[in-house]
């Protein structure tokens, strides 16, 4: 079973994806901010696809893909945040996120982009 990696401050929305991505058929870890994510990924966790958040404590989404395409450079990440400007965007891109989400995003409409990057295993 792929390993999707759920980086996100907010509990309610960890919970909500999470049961989302399960229900396509995901194994899913949480994360509760970059920095935390960071360790997971150092202890050896080898997710199929990344989903982060920007605002985070301790460590930002922004920073968190910085650092962690120093180590994996082809695991895709997505984005998934409130925020819409241009300009994170843009960094989150040049940093190598591969799409961006914005919230609040319905579970299918979460699985139909998910599955177009990876696909479920049994």
């Amino acid at each position: 079973m792929k390993t999707v990696l759920l980086v996100d401050d907010s509990t309610t929305m960890l919970m909500s994806v999470k049961a989302a991505l399960e229900i396509g058929g995901w194994l899913v870890e949480v994360a509760h901010h970059g920095k935390q994510a960071l360790a997971r990924l150092h202890q050896g966790l080898k997710p199929a696809l990344i989903i982060t958040d920007i605002q985070m404590p301790e460590m930002d989404g922004i920073e968190f893909i910085r650092q962690t395409r120093k180590t994996l450079r082809f695991v895709p990440i997505l984005v998934l945040t409130t925020e819409s400007q241009q300009q994170l965007r843009d960094e989150a891109r040049r940093l190598g996120a591969s799409g961006w989400l914005i919230k609040p995003i319905k579970g299918d409409e979460l699985l139909k982009v998910v599955g177009q990057i990876l696909r479920p295993s049994g």
